[in-house]
């Protein structure tokens, strides 16, 4: 028989539970309300349980914004495979666009300059993954002779992430966006 202080220190997956509480805590309150202490308590564990896995709140918020574009990159890579390869990049865009309206608070910390992704490799190589992704899908189009390539990429994703941005911010709807892509 444990006691509950035994109870905090056992737990199943903690990095991922603490992940989880985090995203919560990002999803109500913004990233003001994510610490360290509020995640623990969330998940269950002591104040000082966190520390195995996270050093900092800041790696924390890396591992949550790390998520968010794993998830970004599952949604725009499902978006695609549903699509004729002609109509790839555009479903890029509108998951692009779905995923900054439905985890604004997500999409604010990953691109909202709170994390310098030099401090944070596994945050570098997920975002950089995913932006690889566009890439492909890109480079796809081109061989087909209608697509874009090279830096035309980068100018479509500054398309879209600005539009995401002002539909993050409410300053226009989805709809409104996904009227603008190509």
């Amino acid at each position: 028989m444990s006691t509950s202080g035994e109870g905090t220190y056992h737990h199943g997956n903690l990095r991922r539970s603490l992940i989880a509480a985090a995203q919560a805590l990002l999803r109500s309150g913004g990233i003001e309300a994510v610490t360290l202490r509020e995640a623990a308590r969330q998940a269950g564990v002591s104040h000082n349980a966190p520390y195995r896995h996270f050093p900092s709140r800041e790696a924390l918020l890396a591992a949550v914004a790390a998520e968010g574009f794993r998830t970004l990159h599952r949604t725009q890579s499902d978006a695609a495979a549903e699509v004729d390869p002609a109509d790839r990049l555009k479903a890029f865009g509108r998951a692009y666009l779905r995923f900054a309206a439905e985890e604004r608070a997500t999409f604010r910390l990953m691109f909202g300059g709170t994390l310098d992704p030099a401090d944070h490799p596994e945050l570098a190589a997920v975002a950089r993954g995913t932006f690889g992704a566009l890439v492909a899908v890109t480079q796809e189009d081109a061989t087909s002779g209608k697509g874009i390539v090279g830096r035309d990429a980068l100018r479509a994703w500054a398309l879209v992430h600005g539009l995401a941005h002002l539909v993050a911010d409410r300053q226009i709807d989805t709809a409104q966006a996904e009227a603008c892509l190509m």
